[in-house]
């Protein structure tokens, strides 16, 4: 489900969201973001709808905040993965 550049950007940065790693390998990963319902999205404006939709709170909030938030991983490539919280 999640191409490879998706999974080794979580495998390099599980520990932003989580005290220890949660995978070790690709395989490892895919389930693991399979099972948090984690998302794949294209740009930071869809960061921001995915947010929206998921009725959290952005009040106050700018673009460098959103893409703080723990659960948002920069694949690197101009897209984001969400992880469900």
């Amino acid at each position: 489900m999640f191409d490879d550049a998706v999974l080794k950007c979580f495998l390099e940065n599980q520990l932003q969201l989580y005290p220890e790693p949660v995978a070790e390998t690709l395989e490892e990963a895919d389930a693991f973001l399979e099972d948090c319902m984690a998302v794949v999205v294209d740009s930071v404006r869809e960061v921001w709808e995915y947010f929206d939709e998921s009725g959290i709170d952005m009040e106050g909030a700018d673009e460098e905040a959103i893409l703080e938030a723990d659960e948002v991983f920069e694949v690197g490539d101009g897209r984001y993965l969400i992880l469900e919280m």
